[in-house]
């Protein structure tokens, strides 16, 4: 059971640096002009909660299989993206300032 707990474990890590990846591309599309605001955050604002579900389910999962040093490795990426997700801090607005104002400043 441990087994599989891990190997799902690596393939959600794995989704989420992909994810991450692809936040890094957009987001330098956007510097670099060749997307709009509008358009970076629409594609953007569609991944945060598959992000908070992947994270938190792994978190969870590690609390429920009594593996606390991962778990509290853990809590405070989900605790953040939990925080982010309810305060609407994830939305981008339309401008490019502001977009880059709500993405890096908490």
């Amino acid at each position: 059971m441990e087994a599989a707990l891990f190997i799902f474990s690596l393939i959600d890590c794995c989704a989420l640096i992909f994810l991450s990846v692809y936040f890094i591309i957009t987001l330098s599309d956007l510097e670099c002009d060749y997307i709009n605001a509008r358009s970076c955050c629409s594609k953007l604002n569609k991944w945060i909660v598959p992000e908070l579900i992947a994270h938190t389910l792994v978190t969870v999962l590690m609390l429920v299989s009594l593996h606390w040093f991962i778990f509290c490795l853990n809590l405070p990426v989900a605790t953040w993206n939990i925080y982010r997700v309810e305060k609407k801090k994830c939305c981008g607005k339309t401008t490019k300032d502001s977009f880059w104002l709500t993405i890096l400043i908490p």
